[in-house]
């Protein structure tokens, strides 16, 4: 699947400005991290010191429940980590468990790779990596630390790697498997912008062992994240309190969304407290209605029956959905 979040489409299709709509089509916290009012002039006049990386890769480590002998990655988001992917990893196929975030298939696809789709329980012959959004996108399928173990000291034997991609593990942070980074070929991949409702500042990790990330380091080259990113993110990843609280307000919103679609006929199928698959027999129409009011949502080529919400982020927004999904009575 790809990412949502962009509503040139929807606006092309159905009209109406920007301001007006309101996109529940992304996987991004409605309720931001709050930044800063300034920052130090050093982080926009200079270019990024490594001192100021350290402190956010320390911010980063201690967030991530990072071990000992594992390194920290930083980058300008986790796309540009998965870009490089094919690039830092011998040759070989990659299988991916899916249907999943497209763009991992398609970096490999564009390096040449050939890939195929299959489940980490059972890689077929010829493989040598592997990719895993883990909790998944869309339908929030988590994989077991053991599988994914599995997975990775398979593919250890041809030279291959296990990238995780963990986009979504800041709503359950019992899913991570970092720890595993210190034993096997694992490349753990984390997004800050999702979970901390800032994806604009552009910013991701990789987690990996110190030969993985020297070659990813490597592949990035200097100055990879910007100087706001690095104060702002550092800032973030050290408050706790904010992180805890926010957690059980996503989960709150994502019961309080539930209970919407449920009662127009909509079974929960899936999902984080980010974002909550559906299934409804007319999906497709429901979709196209909503849009039409100007509510943009997540179809799936690949399920005419299915489509992904984000969190409406205010009671205004909340109702507003919920209006547009009951049907409108007709008169006897």
């Amino acid at each position: 699947m790809k990412h949502g979040g962009d509503l040139s489409e929807a606006i092309a299709r159905f009209g109406g400005a920007p301001e007006s709509w309101l996109d529940l089509s992304t996987g991004i916290n409605p309720w931001a991290y709050p930044v800063p009012a300034s920052l130090p002039s050093q982080a926009w006049q200079r270019l990024p010191d490594r001192a100021a990386e350290l402190g956010l890769i320390e911010a980063a480590r201690d967030g991530y429940k990072v071990p000992a002998g594992v390194d920290v990655v930083p980058a300008a988001g986790t796309q540009a980590l998965i870009q490089i992917q094919p690039h830092v990893m011998i040759g070989g196929a990659v299988a991916i468990a899916g249907p999943t975030y497209s763009e991992h298939a398609a970096a490999f696809a564009r390096a040449g790779r050939k890939v195929v789709a299959a489940s980490l329980e059972a890689l077929p012959a010829g493989v040598t990596h592997a990719v895993v959004v883990n909790p998944n996108n869309p339908d929030g399928r988590i994989v077991s630390r053991e599988a994914i173990a599995g997975a990775a000291r398979h593919l250890d034997r041809f030279g291959g790697a296990l990238i995780v991609d963990e986009a979504f593990a800041d709503v359950a942070p019992e899913c991570s498997v970092v720890e595993l980074c210190r034993e096997f070929p694992i490349v753990v991949l984390r997004s800050f912008g999702k979970f901390f409702g800032l994806a604009g500042l552009r910013l991701g990790f990789a987690i990996a062992r110190a030969d993985i990330a020297a070659e990813i380091t490597g592949a990035l080259g200097p100055w990879a994240v910007s100087g706001p990113a690095l104060v702002i993110g550092r800032s973030a990843l050290s408050d706790r309190q904010w992180i805890e609280t926010t957690r059980a307000r996503l989960s709150r919103q994502a019961n309080r969304l539930d209970d919407v679609m449920r009662a127009v006929g909509f079974d929960i199928v899936g999902g984080t407290s980010l974002f909550r698959l559906s299934r409804h027999r007319d999906a497709a129409a429901i979709h196209a209605r909503l849009a039409s009011r100007q509510i943009w949502t997540r179809s799936f080529d690949h399920a005419d029956d299915l489509l992904r919400f984000g969190l409406p982020p205010d009671d205004s927004a909340l109702h507003r959905l919920a209006a547009a999904l009951t049907p409108r009575s007709t008169a006897r």
